[in-house]
């Protein structure tokens, strides 16, 4: 079985600055790619608000970018994925998808966090072509134009309050007769002129030839006066919630109700000895790429100081 001295799970912003940090240390890290090399933001195509880049830079580029640094300075990558893992102990057990098993001193957690969709076929069709996950991120690329929001939430409320300010109308796709969002959420997108909301609608699909122009949408889906019709848009957002990518540890390190791991205060540390967490898996609240980063940074500091400690 093999030992490695640092490993790290998760190649997005976060796994990626880990691997920037700790190989300039000395810590000859070794990360795992898991299944979608360079994380969530390689779902979207140029990215524009990454320091560094005053015209923007692909989505894809950047997270080479991000890989070939790493590499540089003596990261090791391993294109597999962790389905076991054992943290009551130290050495910690990772079990992966091609059947290997390797034990580890020090663990930086950097799975991410996967954003959740209606399951329809064609938001896979247009990804990237139309269809986001994040308003901050895309909502730049649509300003003046029509997009629609779907949730119901507070999150949907955000992300349509925000895209009100760049679109020059804002669909919000609420399931339910009402909104679930706070009272000042609700306030703020019901009194926004920009914003229409459509009460009691499912979108069941999208259209267009070269990217997103609209949806197809049903009224009171299933009911004698279901109405179903189109909707014309640019942009489709998806706002009802991400997933941590968490589970294989959770018992071992505390989360929140949703899963996000919970670290000490303002550090990554998990509460589990030689264990951190950074980027996505761990922060509900602003899920952006420069943060993420930031985070990694902080969790190869933290790792380089407890292996001094060994």
């Amino acid at each position: 079985m093999k030992h490695i001295k640092l490993l790290i799970l998760g190649s997005g912003p976060a796994g990626y600055t880990a691997a920037i940090y700790a190989g300039r240390s000395g810590l000859t890290p070794v990360l795992y790619e898991g299944l979608q090399p360079g994380g969530q933001l390689t779902t979207t195509t140029e990215v524009e608000n990454f320091p560094g880049f005053p015209e923007g830079i692909d989505a894809n580029e950047l997270m080479d970018n991000m890989r070939s640094q790493a590499e540089r300075f003596g990261c090791q990558f391993v294109p597999n994925m962790a389905v076991k893992a054992d943290l009551s102990k130290a050495p910690y057990h990772l079990w992966f998808d091609d059947n290997s098993e390797v034990t580890c001193d020090c663990l930086i957690i950097a799975t991410g966090a996967s954003a959740k969709y209606l399951g329809l076929a064609d938001e896979e069709k247009y990804r990237g072509q139309g269809v986001s996950a994040c308003a901050t991120c895309d909502g730049f690329f649509y300003r003046k134009k029509t997009v629609a929001v779907v949730g119901g939430g507070d999150t949907a409320c955000e992300e349509a309050s925000y895209l009100a300010g760049l679109a020059a109308k804002v669909y919000l796709i609420v399931r339910k007769p009402y909104l679930r969002a706070t009272q000042i959420m609700q306030e703020r997108v019901l009194n926004n002129p920009k914003i229409e909301v459509l009460f009691e609608h499912n979108t069941v699909g999208l259209f267009g030839e070269n990217g997103v122009e609209g949806a197809h949408v049903v009224y009171r889906k299933g009911e004698t006066d279901e109405r179903r019709y189109d909707i014309a848009i640019d942009g489709f957002f998806l706002a009802i919630g991400h997933r941590p990518n968490s589970d294989l540890f959770t018992p071992w390190v505390k989360t929140d109700e949703t899963g996000y791991i919970l670290t000490e205060g303002d550090s990554p540390r998990t509460g589990v000895p030689g264990v951190f967490a950074a980027g996505d898996v761990a922060d509900p609240h602003y899920r952006q790429g420069v943060v993420a980063a930031a985070s990694g940074a902080k969790a190869a500091i933290e790792a380089e100081r407890y292996l001094a400690t060994l």
